[in-house]
C-alpha cells in the first residue's frame, strides 16, 4: 500500500542563524507509512513529500539524534526499522544509524560539508521474521554551513610589471583567493584589500602608488610618477576576509616591477677621437668609441648600434658594437694606401636598437669625429692581375712574347721576376722587366696540361730592404693546332686475288696525336694513275676504309702507295706504301698456302688422301733409321756368352783402360769418380771419368815411382765386391802417378741385375780371332792404345 505521511509534533522549521535547535531543525516524529480514511471508507493512499532533515556541520553533541520514524503497523505487532544508503553502510560508512526499535536516527560523528553536503538513505519497516510492512521511505539529510574555512590567496606571493610614467588607471595585475566554505552564504564572499606598500629601493617613492579593487582583485596605478630611472619596482602587502570583509583572513605579497622604456637617447662620451692605421693590412682594429644610456643595461633600450656617417667612401673601414660594454669597435676592412691617402676623418653617429619612445626628449641623434692617419710601411709588389690568364696555339714559335707588364710596385721599388712552377720548361721570363715568352712549343697532350690549361707560378720580388715578394698564377689556356701528319695503320696486310669476292680487301684506318678537330675524319685517296687502274679505295667510316683490287690479280706482292688526310684546319697530309700480299682465298675469305691452293683444286687427290700418304713415309722412314741403329749397336756389343775383352792370360789389364776426368788444371784437390757396375755377369769394373785439363801430380812422392800392385782378380762372390772395392782404393791412395791423395773417392753401386752384358769380362771362353775390335778405333783417341792391343795385324 501506499505511504502516508503526517507530522506528529507540528510543522518542521530551521532558523536562518543556523543556531536553531534540534526542535527547531526536524520534527519529532514522522509517520511515513500512515493510512488516512473517511467516515470508515477506503481511500487512495497518498505520498506525503518528506522535507530535508538539516544538520549543522561540526557539532559536538554526538551522537547526536535527528529525527524518529514510525509505522503505523506498530498497533498491529512488533515493527522492527533499518536504514540503508551512503553514511550508513555505505561510504562513507558508520556517519547514521537508526534505533531498531524507537526509529530514531542518529548522527554518530560531526560532519564536514566541505566533504559531505547531503545525504539520502532509505528506512524500512520490516516484521521480526524480515518482511517488510511497508515500502522502504526516502529520507535526505543535509549539512548547514558554517564559516569554518579561511580564504586562501591562490599565491604566496604575485608578480606583475608595468611600465614606467604609465598614467592612473592603468592596470598593472590580478590576484585570486579562493574560500572552501559554501559560496551561497556569506561565509564565502571574498573582499581584497593593500595594508601596505614599499618601493624597490626603499624610500624613493612615499605617496600611494597602487589600487585594488576588493571584489575582483585587480591592482592599478593611482598616480603619476613611475619612472625607471628612480624606482625599480614596489612590494605590496595583499589581505583577503571572508563575510565580505568582515570574517576570517589571509595575507599574500605582490612585487610589481616597473619597465623601462626608450626615453633616453645614447651620448658619445667623448665625442673626439684620434687614432692610426698601418697601410696594406686589413680586418684589424684600430680603436673603441664610448657612447652612455641611461636606460636599462642588457636591454635593446639600452644596446647601442654605431654608423660612419661620413668620410668612408671607399668603405676601408668598419664599427660593430661590444655586446659586453656597449662600446663602438673600429676597424679597416679595406687595405689602406699611404701614397692615395694619408688621413681619413670620420663621423661617427650611435643609436639604440629599439626605437625612442615617444615620451623621449626630441634630442639630435649624437655624433663624434674619428681621425686616423695612415701609417706608411714597405709594401709587397702587385699583379696587376691574378691569376694571369694566357690563351695561345700550342704551336707556337719558341720567343715569342706571351705576357708583358703584369706587376708593379706601390713604393715604386725596382722589381725582379722568376719563375717558381713551370714544370714542363716551356716558359722564360725577363727577370727586370717581367716579359714572358715561350721557351719552346707546347703540347697539349703532357700530362701536365689539364682541360687544354697548362699552370705556372710567377714571383715578383722588390729590391728594397727586406725583399718581400708576391706570387701570381699563370695559366695558359692552348688551344689545339694541326701539327701533326696522320700515320696510315697497317702498312702490310693479305687481299683475296678474286676480285669478285665481297670480303676481298684490306682495312686501312689511321691515327692522329692532335685531338679533335684536327684529326678524324680522314679521307684516303690513291694518288698513282697506274695503281687506280688495279686498285680502288673505300671510304667506310670517318676513321676507316677498305682498299680492294679492281681485276683479279696475280698472287704475289704489290706495293700500294695510299694518301690519307685530316680534317685539320689547316689539313695536312701523309703518304704510306701498303705492302699487299694477293693470294687465293679459301672460303671463309682467309688465305690458303700453295699446297693448299693446289689440294684445294678438283684436279688430284683430296687433302685427306696426301696426309695419308705424307704419314706413311714419315713412318717408313722412322723404321728404317731404327733398322740402322739397331745394326750399329749390335756391331758394339758382344754376344751372349762373350766378353768385350777376350785374352788367355790371367794377367788383369784394368791400369790400361783407367781413365781420370780432369775437371781443370790447377787445382790440388780433385775429385775422382770411381763408377762401379754390376752386370749380368758376376764381373767387376772400377774406371774413373775422363778429366778435363792436365793431370794434377802427388807432391809427397817423388816423380817417376812404380804405380803400387792393384788387385787383379774379380771377386767371385759379389758379396766380396766392399773387399775388392777398398783394396783398390788403398792401392790408388800409395799410387804416386794419380791424383793427389786427398782426392775424394766416389764408388757408384748400381746394383746387380743389369739388362746390358758384361763390360769386365777380363777372362773368356772367347777367342781373340772370334772377337771384331776395329770400333774402338771409332771411340776416339782415349781408346787408341786399346785398340793397337787387340790389333790383330
Amino acid at each position: 500500500s501506499l505511504w502516508d505521511v503526517f507530522l506528529m509534533f507540528g510543522i518542521l522549521s530551521v532558523g536562518s542563524s543556523g543556531q536553531a535547535g534540534r526542535e527547531d531543525l526536524n520534527p519529532a516524529a514522522l509517520y511515513p507509512w500512515r493510512q488516512r480514511s473517511s467516515g470508515g471508507l477506503s481511500r487512495v493512499k497518498r505520498d506525503w513529500i518528506i522535507p530535508p532533515i538539516r544538520v549543522l556541520e561540526n557539532s559536538k553533541q554526538v551522537p547526536e539524534n535527528l529525527v524518529q520514524i514510525k509505522s503505523d503497523k506498530i498497533f498491529t505487532g512488533e515493527v522492527i526499522y533499518k536504514l540503508e544508503g551512503p553514511g550508513v553502510d555505505q561510504d562513507p560508512k558508520n556517519l547514521f544509524e537508526i534505533d531498531d526499535k524507537t526509529g530514531w536516527i542518529r548522527s554518530m560523528i560531526p560532519l564536514d560539508r566541505e566533504k559531505y553536503r547531503s545525504f539520502t538513505l532509505k528506512a524500512f519497516a520490516l516484521s521480526p521474521s524480515g518482511e517488510r510492512l511497508e515500502n522502504p521511505s526516502t529520507i535526505e539529510i543535509v549539512v548547514l554551513d558554517q564559516n569554518d574555512n579561511r580564504p586562501n590567496f591562490s599565491q604566496k606571493e604575485f608578480a606583475g610589471s608595468v611600465y614606467e610614467f604609465s598614467v592612473p588607471g592603468t592596470s598593472v595585475m590580478s590576484v585570486t583567493a579562493t574560500d572552501a566554505d559554501d559560496p551561497t552564504t556569506d561565509n564565502a564572499i571574498l573582499s581584497y584589500s593593500i595594508i601596505g606598500q614599499e618601493s624597490i629601493p626603499l624610500l624613493r617613492i612615499n605617496k600611494t602608488m597602487f589600487g585594488i579593487n576588493n571584489e575582483t582583485g585587480a591592482i592599478y596605478t593611482r598616480d603619476v610618477g613611475l619612472d625607471w630611472e628612480v624606482v625599480k619596482g614596489f612590494r605590496l602587502k595583499l589581505q583577503v576576509a571572508d563575510m565580505s570583509g568582515m570574517g576570517l583572513t589571509s595575507l599574500a605579497n605582490a612585487v610589481i616591477h616597473v619597465t623601462d622604456i626608450n626615453n633616453n637617447p645614447p651620448r658619445f662620451s667623448p665625442d673626439q677621437y684620434t687614432m692610426s692605421a698601418v697601410e696594406n693590412k686589413i680586418d684589424f682594429v684600430i680603436g673603441w668609441v664610448n657612447a652612455t644610456d641611461n636606460d636599462e643595461p642588457g636591454t635593446g633600450n639600452w644596446e647601442t648600434k654605431y654608423t660612419i656617417a661620413k668620410g668612408n667612401p671607399s668603405r676601408n673601414f668598419a664599427i660593430r658594437t661590444d655586446p659586453v660594454t656597449n662600446e663602438g669597435i673600429l676597424s679597416v676592412v679595406k687595405a689602406l694606401d699611404y701614397e692615395s691617402q694619408e688621413v681619413y676623418t670620420l663621423t661617427l653617429t650611435v643609436e639604440n636598437v629599439n626605437p625612442l619612445s615617444i615620451k623621449a626628449p626630441k634630442n639630435p641623434v649624437s655624433s663624434a669625429i674619428v681621425v686616423v692617419t695612415v701609417v706608411n710601411e714597405n709594401e709587397a709588389p702587385r699583379f696587376i692581375k691574378d691569376p694571369i690568364e694566357i690563351l695561345v696555339p700550342e704551336s707556337v714559335d719558341p720567343g715569342t712574347v706571351l705576357a708583358s707588364n703584369i706587376a708593379y710596385d706601390p713604393d715604386n721599388a725596382k722589381l725582379k721576376y722568376d719563375i717558381l712552377r713551370d714544370p714542363e720548361g716551356w716558359l722564360i721570363i725577363n727577370h727586370e722587366t717581367g716579359e714572358i715568352a715561350a721557351r719552346k712549343p707546347f703540347n697539349v697532350l703532357s700530362p701536365h696540361v689539364k682541360n687544354n690549361i697548362y699552370n705556372a707560378v710567377i714571383r715578383v720580388t722588390d729590391t728594397d730592404a727586406g725583399g718581400i715578394s708576391t706570387t701570381a698564377s699563370l695559366v695558359i689556356t692552348l688551344w689545339e693546332t694541326n701539327d701533326f701528319l696522320p700515320q696510315l695503320f697497317p702498312l702490310m696486310g693479305t687481299v683475296c686475288s678474286e676480285s669478285g669476292r665481297k670480303t676481298s680487301g684490306l682495312f686501312l684506318t689511321a691515327v692522329d696525336e692532335d685531338l679533335p678537330p684536327h684529326a678524324e675524319p680522314f679521307t684516303f685517296h690513291l694518288q698513282d694513275i697506274n695503281v687506280s687502274a688495279n686498285w680502288t679505295i673505300i671510304q667506310v667510316n670517318e676513321t676507316h676504309a677498305v682498299l680492294r683490287p679492281l681485276v683479279e690479280l696475280e698472287t704475289g706482292e704489290y706495293a700500294v702507295t695510299v694518301l690519307v688526310t685530316d680534317s685539320g684546319t689547316p689539313s695536312l697530309s701523309a703518304y704510306a706504301q701498303v705492302n699487299v700480299t694477293v693470294c687465293p682465298c679459301g672460303k671463309d675469305g682467309e688465305c690458303k698456302t700453295e699446297a693448299a691452293a693446289i689440294f684445294g683444286t678438283r684436279v688430284g687427290v683430296s687433302f685427306i688422301a696426301l696426309l695419308v700418304i705424307m704419314a706413311s713415309i714419315a713412318l717408313l722412314l722412322l723404321l728404317l733409321l731404327l733398322a740402322v741403329a739397331v745394326g750399329n749397336c749390335r756391331r758394339h756389343h758382344m754376344k751372349k756368352g762373350e766378353g768385350l775383352l777376350v785374352g788367355d792370360s790371367d794377367e788383369d789389364i784394368r791400369d790400361n783402360v783407367l781413365n781420370y776426368d780432369e775437371q781443370g788444371g790447377g787445382e790440388e784437390d780433385e775429385v775422382r769418380h770411381y763408377n762401379t757396375f754390376q752386370l749380368a755377369e758376376p764381373s767387376y769394373l772400377v774406371t774413373t771419368s775422363p778429366l778435363l785439363g792436365k793431370q794434377p801430380l802427388r807432391k809427397d812422392y817423388p816423380d817417376n815411382l812404380p804405380s803400387p800392385s792393384y788387385p787383379r782378380k774379380p771377386p767371385a762372390d759379389p758379396t766380396d765386391i766392399e773387399d775388392f772395392i777398398n783394396d783398390g782404393l788403398e792401392a790408388a791412395d800409395h799410387d804416386p802417378n794419380i791424383p793427389p791423395y786427398d782426392t775424394a773417392l766416389i764408388y757408384d753401386y748400381e746394383g746387380d741385375g743389369s739388362l746390358a752384358g758384361s763390360l769386365s769380362s777380363i777372362a773368356s771362353a772367347s777367342s781373340d780371332g772370334d772377337q771384331d775390335y776395329d770400333y774402338l778405333n771409332d771411340w776416339g783417341p782415349r781408346f787408341k792404345k786399346l785398340a793397337n792391343m787387340y790389333d790383330p795385324r
